[in-house]
């Protein structure tokens, strides 16, 4: 098991390494393997790729993010400039159902409302939208609509985590409980974990993952 600054020395590092990302300006903490990050970021795309690469750091057990998103002068856009962007990015993403999703932007922080038939939309809807020039923040509030379920929702997570062989997966206990997923167990890192939620949300059948899976290095 990595102490806390072995663990902080490994989020450095990783910070360091992806190119896209300011890490001077990122501060880090480790506490009993609870990581939290601050400081002021130029985009919220930025601050995401902080999240995503303290996430793939092993041993890490919990983020808490303080980043705040300050926009310098040439990023700044009016909330009517970012809605209207964003909803161009929603009708022209192959992903997200036309018509089906709705944005409001307050003070350059986005929320997603409307209605999908799986999570992976929901989810991509969030996604086309990160880079863009003037965000601070996004909200998604989509919901997802229950359609006709595979025929064993639970078979079909389970060979989808198979199938990314990973080590931990006979770790994993997957529920169901009508159309909503529930994952139990432990894995080895922030990253699995995601890969584990991403697999029961991408399941035909499924409008909700409760994650209650823990991280053991």
């Amino acid at each position: 098991m990595k102490t806390d600054y072995q663990l902080k020395k490994d989020i450095v590092d990783e910070l360091a390494w992806e190119s896209a990302i300011n890490d001077n300006a990122i501060g880090v903490e480790v506490r009993d393997g609870i990581v939290t990050l601050s400081g002021n970021l130029d985009s919220y795309a930025e601050k995401y790729l902080a999240e995503r690469a303290v996430q793939r750091v092993a041993g890490v057990r919990g983020l808490a993010v303080e980043i705040d998103v300050v926009l310098p002068g040439p990023s700044q856009r009016t909330d009517a400039d970012v809605a209207r962007t964003a909803a161009q990015g929603l009708e022209w993403n192959a992903l997200v159902p036309k018509d089906r999703v709705k944005v409001m932007v307050e003070y350059g922080w986005i929320t997603l409302s409307g209605e999908v038939d799986y999570e992976y939309q929901r989810m991509a809807a969030e996604s086309a939208l990160r880079s863009l020039l003037g965000v601070v923040g996004i909200s998604n509030h989509i919901s997802v609509k229950p359609i006709a379920r595979a025929l064993d929702i639970k078979t079909d997570i389970e060979a989808a985590l198979q199938r990314r062989a990973h080590s931990t997966v006979k770790g994993i206990e997957v529920a169901v409980n009508g159309d909503q997923i529930t994952l139990n167990g432990s894995v080895a890192s922030l990253a699995e974990r995601q890969e584990a939620f991403r697999a029961a949300a991408k399941t035909p059948g499924v409008s909700k993952v409760i994650d209650k899976l823990s991280v053991v290095s």
